[in-house]
């Protein structure tokens, strides 16, 4: 389930957008905003009622485009479920939990998580994985990416934490598959210029 579902996600994508901590109305805005501009890959954090509400309105526009949305910060077999309900094609958590993941994937949910170490990107190959999120990558650097390359060949990474249109060539230079883009979609023209990245 892992590398099939996250694969047919994900590959050819170079942007992940993270939709965290906004309004309903805003959330939606920018995510037919990204849509329209050919960024396809959205996260929508689901942490708390807010967000799961976030994660719904946006699920259900994308499902108008035939735009799958995914759920992020999911941490426990609980969020999993909750996150299920809502209709999230995916999950993404800033750690590695084999418990998670199992519920995630056995939920019809691929899983993204997060890894800082080797012996993170071994246990999730172990769980059945290949799709990992760098977390946080510019604390990592973009050395790490490249030093990863050559024990973990195979496995697809996304650059998460610091990442903005303006980094992001250099960490997918360095290796990264994707980057995933949160806290920088507070400036507007952000998405256009990650765009040209796509």
């Amino acid at each position: 389930m892992s590398d099939e579902g996250l694969d047919g996600l994900f590959e050819g994508h170079r942007v992940l957008a993270i939709l965290r901590g906004m309004p309903v109305e805003t959330t939606v805005a920018l995510a037919r905003r990204a849509w329209e501009l050919g960024v396809t890959a959205i996260e929508v954090p689901a942490r708390d009622e807010a967000g799961l509400e976030a994660l719904r309105a946006t699920v259900r526009a994308g499902a108008e485009l035939g735009h799958p949305v995914g759920a992020g910060t999911v941490i426990t077999p609980d969020q999993v479920r909750a996150v299920a309900r809502a209709g999230a094609a995916f999950t993404v958590a800033p750690g590695f939990d084999a418990e998670v993941m199992a519920a995630s994937e056995g939920s019809g949910m691929p899983h993204l998580p997060g890894v800082a170490t080797p012996t993170d990107v071994q246990g999730v190959l172990r769980a059945g994985g290949r799709w990992v999120k760098a977390f946080p990558a510019t604390a990592l650097g973009t050395e790490w990416f490249r030093a990863m390359r050559g024990p973990f060949p195979d496995v697809r990474i996304v650059a998460t934490g610091g990442m903005d249109a303006h980094n992001a060539r250099e960490y997918l230079g360095a290796g990264a598959r994707m980057v995933a883009v949160g806290s920088a979609l507070s400036d507007p023209e952000q998405i256009p210029l990650l765009a040209g990245l796509v």
